[in-house]
Formats: C-alpha cells, sequence, structure tokens
C-alpha cells in the first residue's frame, strides 16, 4: 500500500510539472491570448469615484465634510455612474422632459434643481412602485387625489406629465412653507410629512444631514443631488452624450373633449393616428375607452401630421 502511495505521488508531481511547462510554453506564444482567459486590456475601469469639492441642492450646499455625508453622497454618485443603461436612457429623456418641468417649476417658485427630484423617483418614466406609487412623480392614490388629480379606472393623471409636475409643485411648496427648508420639503416628499415631522420631534433637530431616517429617506436627497452632479457635468463622469442624441419633445395639438369615447382606436383614426399614438401622448387614458358622464372637458393630445417621423 505505501509502494503505490509514494508511486501516485510521483506521478502526480511529473504531471504537474508537465502542465506548468505547457502553460509557460503557453504564456510565451504570440496566441496566447486566444488559448487562455485574460483582462483585456479595452475592458472597462472600475475605480472609485469621489465627490467634487462642493455639491448644493436648491442653494442649500451639502456638508460634505462629515463622513457620514461624503460617504452617502459617493455610495449614490457611483452607484448611479455605473448603472451605465439606465443612466444614459434617463439623460437621453432629458431631452424631451427637462424643459417642460423647468417651466413649471418657475411657473409655481420651486427650485430648478427639482427636476431631478423626479429623475430621482422615477427615471423619467411612467413607473409603478411596489407601494402602487404611480407616474414619473411616484404619487400614491390618496396623495393624488388629496393634488385634485384624478384617479379611476379610465382616467388616472398620476400618468399625466403636465398634471402631475404641478401637483408635485404644489405639494414641495406646502412643505417648504412648513419647513422653510427646501432639502426638509425633498424628505417629506419621500416619507411624507407625518413621519417627518415625528423624526424631527424625537430626535430633536430639524437638520436634514443630522437626522437618522429610514433607508430609502436617509439615501434620497444624497441621490437627487448626486443626479444633478452628473447631469451637470456628464463627461467627468464617463458620458458622451450631445443634444442630438437626447430624445425630442413630442409634437402635438390638444382638443378639447367632453363627450363620451366609445373606442380610443376609432376616436385616433377619426383624427389621422392611431391608438397606439394617442397611448403614448395620454398615457393618463387607462382603458380604450372614455366613458365622461359627467361631460368633463378633457384635453387629448393628437400628434401632428408626420411628427412620428424621424426629421
Amino acid at each position: 500500500m505505501a509502494f503505490t502511495l509514494i508511486m501516485l505521488t510521483v506521478y502526480i508531481n511529473i504531471n504537474t510539472n508537465r502542465q506548468i511547462a505547457s502553460m509557460l510554453e503557453t504564456a510565451t506564444d504570440s496566441n496566447y491570448r486566444y488559448k487562455t482567459n485574460y483582462v483585456n486590456n479595452n475592458s472597462q475601469v472600475i475605480k472609485v469615484i469621489h465627490a467634487p469639492e462642493t455639491v448644493s441642492f436648491a442653494g442649500e450646499e451639502l456638508p460634505l465634510s462629515h463622513f457620514d455625508v461624503r460617504e452617502s453622497f459617493e455610495r449614490e454618485l457611483n452607484q448611479i455612474i455605473y448603472s451605465h443603461n439606465l443612466t444614459l436612457l434617463t439623460m437621453r429623456l432629458s431631452g424631451r422632459y427637462f424643459n417642460i418641468i423647468d417651466s413649471i417649476l418657475k411657473t409655481y417658485g420651486v427650485p430648478e434643481d427639482f427636476k431631478y427630484l423626479c429623475v430621482a423617483e422615477s427615471n423619467l418614466q411612467n413607473a409603478i412602485s411596489p407601494a402602487k406609487a404611480v407616474g414619473f412623480w411616484q404619487f400614491l392614490s390618496e396623495t393624488g387625489k388629496q393634488y385634485h388629480l384624478e384617479i379611476n379606472d379610465e382616467v388616472d393623471e398620476r400618468y399625466h406629465f403636465e398634471k402631475s409636475t404641478v401637483a408635485a409643485c404644489k405639494y414641495l411648496k406646502e412643505s417648504y412653507q412648513k419647513y422653510h427648508n427646501w432639502t426638509l420639503a425633498a424628505a417629506s416628499y419621500n416619507m411624507g410629512n407625518k413621519n417627518l415631522n415625528k423624526a424631527i420631534e424625537n430626535q430633536q433637530t430639524n437638520n436634514y444631514y443630522d437626522l437618522m431616517l429610514n433607508s430609502e429617506t436617509i439615501r434620497y436627497l444624497y441621490r437627487i443631488a448626486a443626479y444633478k452632479t452628473i447631469f451637470a457635468n456628464p463627461e467627468l463622469y464617463g458620458f458622451y452624450i450631445s443634444e442630438n442624441d437626447k430624445f425630442k419633445p413630442f409634437k402635438y395639438y390638444e382638443i378639447t373633449v367632453n363627450y363620451s369615447i366609445k373606442d380610443i382606436a376609432d376616436f385616433a383614426k377619426k383624427h389621422n393616428t392611431n391608438y397606439k399614438m394617442i397611448k403614448i401622448l395620454n398615457p393618463w387614458l387607462r382603458k380604450n375607452k372614455l366613458t365622461n358622464r359627467a361631460k368633463k372637458a378633457y384635453k387629448i393630445k393628437i400628434p401632428i401630421k408626420n411628427s412620428r417621423n424621424i426629421d
């Protein structure tokens, strides 16, 4: 038995040495890269991206000299930067929506930086959260109705881009009047005034950066500020996107409808378009009909002739 074990050990050693020699020979071969796995010199370089010297949100500077603030901000900055596909898509969508958001924010006296709250909420898409928050601004049904958005089986104005943006502005202005601070107004948008008030009372501070909040809200402002930082200087963070790369705003005109629509496909044909385009421009229409027993006046967007064609 001992002799057998000795011979087996010798055999393994001999074969191991042969394998090592073969590997060394292959490593010097000009075709080595095709014979073994290796790291391509052109592969992505992964490195930690650090915060710039200063970062602000709505005119309020983040205290990046605090280790917890800097680490929290850099966590969001790196996550967004390395989420290439989603971040790039959001940048392209900004060409379609940012000017409209900016205009509405200005009308209601809300700082322009709050467009990045919309980005953080939905990446400029009509998203649905696990909690059933809906749309670009992620309104829950109860809150949406509180801000006069119509929500039922056939109409859900949380999907109405302009109307939901107006509702978000009204919420934020009310929160600012309560807290006299845009950072806390943003936090309240995420967790609600009631929960924020309770945290402020229990922890005896109204400074967002000193509050211990739920995991989502404690990351919320940093995520918004990180989006602002990246969008303000995309090439610095590896995103090369021209104005031509961005999606163009929809071209449409509006008609006022104060009657029932039995079939939206028939309605679309009457206006020289199709069901798909009506739904793209009016995602708040949730069914293939609009009963409208109350004869309410709705504005429906109709695509301008040939606007579907790429210029």
